[in-house]
C-alpha cells in the first residue's frame, strides 16, 4: 500500500496522460496499467485555456486520483499559481511541484522548488516536489514537510534510466516519506531497478506513451513495478567476489 498524505493507493505506478498517439490508446494504456494516480500538466487543461481540448475526456476520472503538476513553471510564483488554479477547479489538493531551471536539460530549479514547496504547504496542499537526485535537497524538502519526494532517474523524457543509483539509494535510505522515482525511466527494467532499490513508487509517461505499443508497455511497467517491489521485500542475496556452489557440500550420503 502506497500512502501519500491522507491518500492510500494499491498501485505504485503513477502514470502520466500526455503525448499518447490518440485518446483511445491513452484510455487502454491507463486501464491496463492498473494505476490509481493520473498526473497531468495544469497548463494543458482547458480550465487554463478554454480553447484547448479536454485530453482526459475518454477516461473515467471517478476511478482515479488526479495529480496535477506545475510543468511549465519557471519560478516558484508560477508553480504556486498553477497549483491554486487546479485546486480552485476542484481537481485535487495534491500537487506535483515541477519548476524547471534549465530549458535545455529540463532539470529542476532547486531554489525555486524549495520556495514553491514551502508556500504550497502553508496553503494546505499535499505536496510532491520533483527534484534532482541530490541527497541533501531531498532531505531539505522532507524537512519542510513535503509529503513525498520525487527524484529524477535521469532527464525528463530521455529514457536513460537510473543514472545515479547510489544517490537514489541514499535518498531512499534517509527518507521518512515516500520516495517516488520520476523522469527518465525508459524500460520496464529501469522501473524494476528503482523498486528493487526500495523506491515506494515510479512515475512515468513518455516510456509508455511513446512506446511502439503503449498498451503493452503500460502492462509491462505495471508488472515490472510489482516484481521490483516483491524483490525488494524478499531481499536479494549479497553480491560475492567468488563463486559459491549451488548444491550443499556437507551432509551428503554419497561422496
Amino acid at each position: 500500500m502506497l500512502k501519500i498524505g491522507s491518500f492510500e493507493f494499491n498501485s505504485r505506478l503513477l502514470l502520466g496522460t500526455g503525448k499518447y498517439p490518440d485518446f483511445d490508446t491513452q484510455k487502454k494504456a491507463v486501464e491496463v496499467s492498473d494505476t490509481d494516480i493520473l498526473t497531468f500538466t495544469v497548463r494543458r487543461m482547458n480550465i487554463f485555456e478554454p480553447s484547448q481540448p479536454n485530453f482526459l475526456e475518454k477516461l473515467d476520472l471517478e476511478k482515479y486520483t488526479l495529480l496535477p503538476n506545475t510543468a511549465g513553471a519557471k519560478t516558484a510564483e508560477e508553480a504556486v499559481r498553477f497549483a491554486k488554479l487546479a485546486k480552485a477547479s476542484g481537481l485535487c489538493d495534491m500537487v506535483k511541484v515541477e519548476v524547471i531551471g534549465c530549458q535545455k536539460t529540463l532539470l529542476p530549479d532547486p531554489i525555486e522548488t524549495l520556495k514553491a514547496t514551502e508556500e504550497l504547504l502553508k496553503e494546505g496542499f499535499i505536496v510532491l516536489p520533483y527534484t534532482s537526485d541530490d541527497v541533501l535537497l531531498a532531505r531539505r524538502l522532507e524537512e519542510l514537510g513535503a509529503h513525498a519526494v520525487m527524484p529524477g532517474a535521469s532527464p525528463i523524457g530521455s529514457g536513460q534510466g537510473i543514472i545515479n543509483p547510489l544517490n537514489l539509494s541514499f535518498i531512499i535510505e534517509q527518507a521518512n516519506v515516500p520516495v517516488i522515482v520520476d523522469a527518465g525511466i525508459g524500460s520496464p527494467a529501469d522501473a524494476a531497478i528503482a523498486m528493487e532499490l526500495g523506491a515506494d513508487g515510479v512515475l512515468l509517461n513518455t516510456a509508455v506513451s511513446a512506446a511502439e505499443d503503449p498498451v503493452k508497455m503500460a502492462e509491462a511497467m505495471k508488472l515490472a513495478i510489482e516484481a521490483g517491489r516483491l524483490g525488494f521485500e524478499a531481499g536479494r542475496i549479497p553480491k560475492k567476489r567468488y563463486a559459491t556452489a549451488s548444491s550443499p557440500a556437507e551432509g551428503l550420503s554419497i561422496g
